[in-house]
This record gives structure tokens, C-alpha cells and sequence, in this order.
């Protein structure tokens, strides 16, 4: 029920992702008055005879985290994430509320034993391909140790997503010498270069336009800087845009450019498509939570959806698990038991 064109948007978008991937199969929580002649629509998805668990309750937008955990037990966000913490589904999408998504998620999943924090992921566009980048958002502040465990997590997150063997991964800095930036980022450089007999590479520090270049597979920052390198590269793709068809409308000589130029257009179009990168992940959590644009369309969500059966498929919890032990930061903290008993 989240997200600006749902449920809609959402059934469509699963109906898309059950063509690209059969095996999938789907639970929709949700009004179910609402969410039966939406389904009688689809191609594939009615056919797949998905199971609807029912609520009328639902997290609004601008409802506050810490409002939606203490009152929204009943609701559609809630019942969706019950699921797959009592090991009823693999893997819970959703397009609605992004604070009330990851505290409903931390308050049921619970960290996995080693990480301090969880950490929000999500992709980029590069002239190499596509790179992962956390944090987007979830820690304002981190020290040295959540930078690491971050950087652990992003690798295993680049290599079961985006199906890389052995994932570069850099810390995002204002430059890339040794001695540049704060203690936490020169700290956490010296913790990785010191990590042995791991997949991934790690390359030291990349700057901000090493991001579209494609430095490095995995970027790794704190969610203040994250989220301010997110929402700076949508604006600016958003403004390329903008400049491009103001151009082709400039003139007649340019309207017939345009035309000459349609297929080059369409595949730039493709290429910065936000929709191919939706889905964030909100990692460092014993459950899968997708995160997907509230304003995406069905292939966009259909996209985030991809991303959570990889995930489930790859077994990634298991593998940050595995990963975290051998470099010794398979050790529950103090938050982690204070999230344990609340």
C-alpha cells in the first residue's frame, strides 16, 4: 500500500517481475478490496494465484519512525515484515515510508551478531557499468569500525547483486591521499588494508567524481555524505535531461537534430533511467527489507523487486555472516542486545 501509485503501481510491478522471473511467488498485504480488481488485470500474476492477507491500516508518508513502530502493528508495512521474520516469506518490498521501513525492519529483524549499524544501499549509473554505494542515509555519524563493517557488507552486496567475483571497494574522501579527511575515514583505511584472504580489493580512497567514473565497485561514506552524493546525482541527471530537451526544442534545426539524433537519445534515456537502479537495501539486518522509490513505476518496482530475490536466492545473510566471523566482528554490542530485549 506504499508509494505514490499504489497499490497499483506495486501489483504491476510484481506481475512485470513474475515474467522476468517465474519462480517468484508473492504475498500482497494489503486492502483487499482495493487489491482484487487490480489482480484480475495482470497477465501472469493472477494466474500465480498469490496469496492477500488483509489490513485496512496503513503507514502514512510523512508518519514519524518512531510513531509507525509503537502503533503500527497492524498494518500493512508491519504484517508484510512479520512475514519474513517468522520465516513465512524470503524477502519483503516496499515503496512506502523509508524511516518507518527500516525501524518496523531493525525493531523485527534485529542486527546481524557483529554489525553496530545497518546500513542503506543502493546503485549508480558508470561509464564502467553500474557501482553499489552505502551508506545512503541510515547513520548520520560513523566511526571507523562502521565504515569497515560497511565496506564488508557493500562487497558481498556488489558481488550477489551485481554478480561481481572480486568487487574493488573505496572509502569516499576529499582526497585521495593518505593523509586526507577525518580520523574515521584514515582509521577505517588502515583496518581494510589489513583485512587478509577476503574477495575484494580494496583500493583506498576515491573522491566524488571517481562515483560516475567508476573507480571502484563499491563506495563507502557515512549517510550524511551518502545521502547528500544521492540526491545530488539525481538532481544533476534530472538537469541533463532538462538541458537536453530544452535544446531540441530550441529551434527548428535542432527539432530535426533531434530526429537524427533519436536513437543515440533513447539509449542516453536508457542508460541514466532511474528506474533500472531502484531498490534499496537496507543491509546488516537478519531479514531482507527493499526499499523501493515511492514514486517508481511497475518496472521500477519491479527492479527492486529483482534485487530482493537475488538477494534471498544468494543466500547474502548467510554470506555477511560467514564473512563478518573471519575478520573477527561476529561479536553481538551492546545495541545490539539493548535492540534484542526492547
Amino acid at each position: 500500500m506504499g508509494g505514490d501509485h499504489a497499490p497499483e503501481m506495486v501489483i504491476r510491478g510484481a506481475d512485470v517481475a513474475l515474467e522476468r522471473d517465474p519462480d517468484l511467488a508473492f504475498i500482497l498485504v494489503g486492502d483487499e478490496a482495493l487489491i482484487r480488481p487490480l489482480l484480475a488485470k495482470t497477465r501472469r500474476l493472477k494466474k500465480s494465484d498469490p496469496q492477500i492477507i488483509h489490513t485496512d491500516k496503513s503507514v502514512g508518508a510523512a508518519e514519524k519512525p518512531s510513531v509507525a513502530l509503537r502503533t503500527g502493528r497492524g498494518s500493512s508495512m508491519r504484517m508484510a515484515i512479520d512475514l519474513v521474520g517468522k520465516q513465512k516469506a524470503d524477502c519483503v518490498v516496499s515503496a512506502g515510508n523509508t524511516g518507518a521501513l527500516m525501524a518496523m525492519s531493525k525493531f523485527v529483524f534485529r542486527t546481524v551478531p557483529g554489525i553496530d549499524r545497518p546500513a542503506i544501499a543502493g546503485f549508480f549509473p558508470t561509464l564502467r557499468g553500474e557501482s553499489a554505494m552505502l551508506d545512503l542515509g541510515a547513520n548520520i555519524d560513523c566511526d571507523a569500525t562502521n565504515l569497515v563493517q560497511f565496506a564488508i557488507m557493500g562487497q558481498i552486496f556488489a558481488r550477489t547483486v551485481l554478480g561481481l567475483q572480486r568487487p574493488i571497494v573505496g572509502l569516499l574522501n576529499v582526497g585521495s591521499e593518505e593523509q586526507k579527511g577525518h580520523e574515521a575515514v584514515r582509521e577505517a583505511a588502515t583496518m581494510l588494508r589489513g583485512i587478509n584472504d577476503m574477495p575484494f580489493e580494496f583500493h583506498g580512497f576515491v573522491e566524488g567524481d571517481d562515483i560516475p567514473s567508476g573507480t571502484v565497485d563499491v563506495i563507502v561514506t557515512d549517510g550524511f555524505t551518502g545521502n547528500i552524493a544521492l540526491k545530488t546525482a539525481e538532481g544533476t541527471a534530472r538537469l541533463i535531461g532538462q538541458f537536453l530537451r530544452d535544446s531540441f526544442r530550441s529551434s527548428l534545426l535542432s527539432k530535426l537534430g533531434y530526429l537524427l539524433a533519436r536513437g543515440a537519445v533513447g539509449q542516453l534515456r536508457q542508460r541514466m533511467d532511474p528506474r533500472r537502479y531502484n531498490g534499496a537495501v537496507f543491509l546488516g539486518l537478519n531479514g531482507i527489507a527493499v526499499k523501493s522509490h515511492g514514486g517508481t513505476d511497475a518496472l521500477g518496482f519491479a527492479n527492486a523487486i529483482g534485487v530482493a530475490a537475488d538477494m534471498a536466492r544468494h543466500g547474502f545473510i548467510e554470506t555477511v555472516r560467514r564473512e563478518l566471523a573471519a575478520v573477527g566482528f561476529d561479536k553481538a554490542t551492546d545495541e545490539q542486545k539493548v535492540v534484542a530485549t526492547a
